[in-house]
């Protein structure tokens, strides 16, 4: 540390399965980690890469560290020296770690740098997630939102929501919320109401998204927001929307609120923030769930084209990437959806099938060995 000691920080990358391809998952720093957490989010990776269908096993890492209390400079040797420990098992054709909870592409660029170092030469491919000077992509940062906005405007086709008319809550303004509030607002609709860490505001008109965006890269959060009645957190489940964007963090929607919930459709932009027990509840009373598995995915998208862009040495232009985003998220929400009808079971439970069925059948073409 700067002041001369010596501080142990615990941490970890699991490999759940690497059937289809390299691992392939972010890493996180906060002062919650478990490895039993770390293993659960690597299968959840598994099955987002195959549902998806990009060529990619899944990992998840972490350091149990709460990244505020270390300087920038303990949190660069704290990065290196993780890197440097895992270092053995990533690799642009072994496990491919990417940003998460706490960590960004400064992060990502000090893994590039450390693995680039210890292997003697420069290596771009090892993480995504980096600075567009060290080969990243444009793209990279809307990615999941924009991967939310396209499967909710597909799901909404299928239900006849017409996206133009239709009123949007989301809860998260960040990279995900702010993006997918910023698309569905462009496509006509009405953000109605959004929550974060700084409290909950509402206008029934619609919310003037530019603005809030613009307000909330400059505070931090949507707390001051002139444009917007502030009104209590509970009652945002309250509020009177056809869809639902949790995009913040996990076990938001649950038993007690899940009751309450207005929309037509919950779009999961985070990652698990529907208990089982609530997701139970919004099927019985027919609100469509668009899971995280494939909700989200966007970001993992754009992630694969990072990584053969970097393999590749030739870069596309973002026009490029959202069309190429944009024709993944659609096919595979047509492929979720048939299956969901076919077996008349739920998107989530779609989503699995789907997945599981890749991976069992690339092990098996694979076969056993040693």
């Amino acid at each position: 540390l700067d002041n001369g000691t010596v501080a142990h920080f615990e941490g970890y990358r699991v490999q759940h399965n690497t059937s289809r391809g390299p691992g392939k998952g972010g890493v996180r720093f906060h002062q919650d980690v478990t490895l039993s957490e770390v293993m659960a989010l690597s299968a959840w990776m598994s099955i987002k890469n195959a549902a998806v269908n990009v060529p990619y096993g899944g990992a998840k890492g972490g350091i149990r560290v709460d990244p505020k209390t270390l300087s920038m400079g303990e949190l660069e040797r704290m990065t290196r020296r993780y890197t440097s420990e895992i270092g053995i098992i990533i690799g642009p054709t072994k496990d491919i770690p990417a940003p998460d909870v706490n960590t960004n592409e400064q992060v990502m660029a000090w893994m590039m740098d450390t693995y680039s170092m210890n292997e003697g030469a420069t290596a771009t491919g090892v993480v995504t997630g980096k600075p567009i000077d060290l080969g990243g992509s444009l793209g990279r940062r809307e990615a999941t939102g924009r991967g939310v906005f396209t499967v909710g405007c597909e799901a909404a086709n299928h239900i006849g929501l017409d996206v133009a008319k239709a009123r949007v809550a989301v809860q998260g303004f960040g990279n995900v919320g702010g993006i997918a509030g910023k698309l569905f607002a462009e496509a006509g609709a009405r953000i109605v109401a959004v929550q974060d860490h700084g409290g909950t505001i509402y206008h029934e008109a619609g919310l003037d998204v530019p603005a809030l965006l613009t307000h909330v890269s400059r505070h931090g959060s949507v707390k001051g927001f002139a444009g917007a009645e502030v009104v209590s957190d509970d009652s945002f489940w309250d509020v009177e929307c056809d869809i639902l964007i949790p995009a913040a963090l996990e076990g938001q929607i649950t038993a007690a609120n899940a009751g309450r919930i207005k929309a037509r459709m919950v779009i999961e932009g985070a990652n698990g923030p529907t208990t089982p027990a609530a997701d139970d509840i919004l099927r019985d009373r027919n609100i469509l769930v668009l899971p995280d598995v494939i909700a989200n995915a966007g970001g993992v998208t754009v992630s694969y084209f990072e990584w053969v862009q970097d393999f590749s040495s030739f870069f596309w232009s973002e026009d490029e990437i959202n069309a190429r985003l944009v024709r993944i998220m659609k096919e595979a929400f047509a492929g979720v959806w048939q299956i969901a009808q076919d077996h008349k079971v739920s998107l989530r439970t779609a989503t699995f099938i789907i997945a599981c069925k890749r991976i069992l059948h690339a092990r098996e073409l694979r076969g056993l060995y040693p």
